[in-house]
């Protein structure tokens, strides 16, 4: 298994796209969770975070530079009871209301597929943390086309159990930069998360995401024990 740091993963390509990061601290005391946007166009770039009492949603930075909300204005971040959900677009509100119904993660996402922004057709991915007996397990989803193919859908689903303290999980939405953009491959990538308090590590993933593309970022510490969160968002559009 190769393990990478924040650093040197995020340096490796100047354009992710989307992405979402989740591990337990160094402490084992905390569920951590990160999710970042990155953007090349100006509709893509004219966004901010904003929280939500425990959610968090995507708003126009300037309204009228705002071409098309379609993909782009959505709920990254709800929570559920003892399950807090981070997706990169509006399955989060599927995740959030099948699993209210009893449904499992990923009989939610069975009911949906990849963006419809062709010739992208960039992937949805997904990300679950749930915290169960003062312990924590997460998931992690994507759903991309077959090779750019739209009328297949690949869906890959990965559960971590009892996840090792000190290490995270990394996914994004394409593999490198390219016209089209291809889509992330492989399983989630293995992080090194260093023993930092959560301004530190906000700053550390926003100061090592590409300059020119970076937009917003959230990052959230959920005390496994107590539920208790304490959340901090950067955007580049102040």
């Amino acid at each position: 298994m190769k393990v990478s740091t924040i650093a040197n993963e995020l340096n490796s390509l100047a354009y992710h796209g989307r992405g979402i990061i989740i591990g337990k601290s160094a402490d084992a005391k905390k569920a951590i969770t990160a999710y970042f946007i990155m953007g090349r166009s100006e509709n893509s770039r004219n966004r901010v975070f904003v929280a939500e009492g425990d959610a968090m949603r995507t708003k126009a930075f300037d309204e009228s530079k705002m071409i098309d909300p379609h993909l782009i204005i959505y709920y990254p971040v709800r929570v559920l009871g003892n399950k807090t959900i981070v997706t990169n677009g509006d399955q989060t509100d599927t995740i959030y209301k099948l699993m209210d119904k009893q449904m499992t993660f990923e009989q939610a996402l069975r009911t949906r597929e990849f963006e419809d922004d062709k010739p992208n057709f960039t992937p949805r991915i997904s990300g679950i943390i749930r915290r169960e007996e003062g312990g924590m397990n997460f998931a992690m989803s994507i759903l991309k086309s077959a090779e750019g193919d739209d009328s297949s859908c690949e869906r890959f689903t990965y559960a971590y159990s009892n996840p090792k303290a000190g290490m995270a999980k990394f996914i994004h939405t394409y593999n490198c930069d390219g016209n089209p953009l291809p889509s992330f491959e492989g399983e989630p990538k293995t992080l090194e998360l260093p023993d930092m308090d959560i301004d530190t590590l906000a700053d550390h993933i926003w100061t090592n995401l590409n300059a020119d593309n970076k937009v917003s970022l959230f990052v959230r510490y959920i005390d496994i024990a107590t539920g208790e969160a304490e959340t901090r968002i950067i955007n580049k559009n102040k």
